[in-house]
């Protein structure tokens, strides 16, 4: 029988249990004369008469109660599948694909994801670090966190982490070798320890403000990274200053490992954010780890 019949046969069954052409079109929510007519095609297709009516009843004939015993119950498993198919799509599950740096992706993402995945197993989260500002819709990711002002206007941007301080750094052992710069000018006489971003192909530009005056130096090293952790090995190493993150250098700091210079120059940044675009139609697993990111002060 092809496929496009099964019809024929739901309404079939509908018409047995029910024991009336009228009560089965109201279920079904057909004309009883459709039904009827229906009804009347399976049985010239199969060659067997499968209702006897009267004007009072309808009751399955022989061929009739054989076939409602063997397929009405297959139908009931079909529906029960679906059924649970049905709360499944309710039930959050997925790949989420995120893009961010590394600071981010260590001392935000990673914790609040690790208290949150526990609790919903069948959703995936990979995370891609990099620094190239990643065009999250061509590369297919779902959303990428960067820094506030590094966020693009059409994007909708939810914050994660509160606004974020650098720090200019150096060991002991290298500032017994230099005196420390009192002024982001002086850097130009020191060995810096520089960060390559990928999307220009130049060096991070260190940038400073004081009394709302804003000051952009370029310095020079030995060293040259692409992540921040490297810098801050080679700042604990001696090998020059490193302009980091303030809570990556902090605990160095205070346990007398490195120490922070030029403090009163450098800027706040806006916290990072978790961005993605307008038009993104939300998967419920999609929203749940946008919520577990979020910033709540």
């Amino acid at each position: 029988m092809a496929r496009e019949n099964f019809n024929d046969l739901l309404a079939f069954i509908t018409v047995a249990r029910e024991g009336s052409f009228t009560r089965a079109a109201a279920q079904l929510g057909v004309s009883q004369s459709a039904l009827s007519h229906t009804v009347r095609g399976l049985e010239a297709r199969l060659g067997l008469r499968l209702l006897t009516r009267t004007t009072r009843s309808v009751s399955p004939t022989e061929a009739g109660e054989r076939l409602l015993t063997s397929v009405a119950p297959r139908f009931d498993e079909i529906e029960t599948e679906l059924a649970a198919l049905s709360a499944l799509r309710d039930k959050p599950a997925g790949t989420i694909r995120i893009t961010t740096a590394e600071h981010a992706a260590d001392t935000v993402i990673w914790p609040k994801l690790e208290r949150f995945l526990p609790d919903y197993p069948d959703i995936k989260v990979e995370v891609s670090v990099d620094y190239g500002l990643t065009d999250i819709v061509a590369e297919r990711f779902d959303a990428g966190v960067r820094l506030g002002d590094q966020v693009a206007k059409d994007m909708i941007a939810v914050r994660i982490a509160p606004d974020m301080r650098v720090a200019v750094v150096g060991s002991p052992s290298y500032f017994a070798r230099r005196p420390p710069p009192k002024t982001p000018h002086e850097l130009t006489m020191h060995d810096c320890i520089n960060l390559r971003l990928p999307t220009y192909g130049g060096l991070l530009v260190w940038e400073f403000e004081k009394n709302g005056h804003a000051l952009n130096v370029r310095v020079e090293g030995q060293l040259v990274f692409n992540s921040s952790t490297p810098r801050l090995r080679a700042a604990l190493a001696g090998f020059g200053l490193a302009l980091l993150p303030e809570d990556m250098v902090q605990p160095h700091v205070a346990a007398g490992r490195l120490v922070r210079v030029l403090d009163d120059w450098c800027p706040t940044y806006p916290g990072y954010h978790i961005y993605y675009p307008s038009r993104r139609q939300s998967s419920p697993a999609f929203a749940l780890v946008v919520d577990a990111l979020r910033y709540r002060g």
